[in-house]
């Protein structure tokens, strides 16, 4: 009897603890819905692999980023990102049926499971860091808007080796603030997102550069006032 409600105690602690955890993650959502976050995870890991390891990075709001940045991310990553609860789960269906039939497993994160994995996680490929990034979307999708999922995205995503943020890479790599980017300059930034640490935007390869054609033909698809309504 007495082990009984010992079993029956612990289980009560672990419960109270996940509620708590649950409900932390809440409030700090909630929180960076209306408060910028000062750095992320990617930003305190990469600074944790060195000690000289200094990163580039200046919030700026979106208003004072070039319409082309969130029109090129969205045409780069996810098209379906005003239509979609965070999770895209028609991609997601479509990429395991293509694992299934024995092609390899390709990405189908939306730009808000990459948010959450830049802002709270860690880098790499497992079930588990995907299912947690995959909460977390649903969470953001439901606690921030569409323009605040882009806004936060677009100032702490990876560009380049230590830097982090659109307005940084700006001045980086074109010697201006981010609301002068032309398209051109949009789609060539968008081009390395997917692997910021190979792909380069000074020395951009002949894979990066057939992606920035693709992707200035995707935003001619789509038409500037595609984001006009989040």
């Amino acid at each position: 009897m007495a082990r009984a409600s010992g079993g029956r105690k612990l289980l009560r602690w672990f419960l109270l603890l996940c509620a708590g955890a649950i409900v932390l993650v809440l409030l700090v959502v909630l929180m960076f819905r209306f408060v910028n976050p000062p750095t992320s995870a990617f930003m305190v890991g990469y600074q944790l692999q060195g000690t000289n390891k200094s990163i580039a990075h200046e919030w700026v709001p979106m208003r004072e980023i070039s319409h082309w940045m969130p029109l090129a991310v969205v045409a780069s990553e996810d098209q379906r990102f005003p239509h979609h609860v965070g999770v895209d789960f028609e991609a997601v269906r479509q990429a395991l049926s293509e694992y299934r039939a024995g092609d390899g497993l390709r990405g189908a994160s939306t730009i808000t499971q990459q948010t959450a994995k830049n802002l709270f996680l860690w880098s790499g490929r497992s079930f588990i860091r995907k299912a947690i990034e995959a909460g977390l979307a649903l969470i953001i999708d439901g606690l921030w808007s569409k323009q605040r999922v882009l806004e936060v995205y677009l100032n702490i995503a990876e560009f380049g080796p230590g830097i982090y943020g659109v307005e940084a890479a700006s001045w980086t790599y074109f010697g201006k603030p981010a609301r002068h980017l032309t398209e051109y300059q949009a789609a060539l930034l968008a081009a390395v997102l997917p692997n910021p640490k190979v792909l380069s935007v000074n020395a951009p390869s002949s894979y990066v550069l057939e992606r920035v054609a693709w992707i200035r033909g995707q935003i001619a698809q789509l038409g500037a006032g595609y984001l006009r309504d989040l």
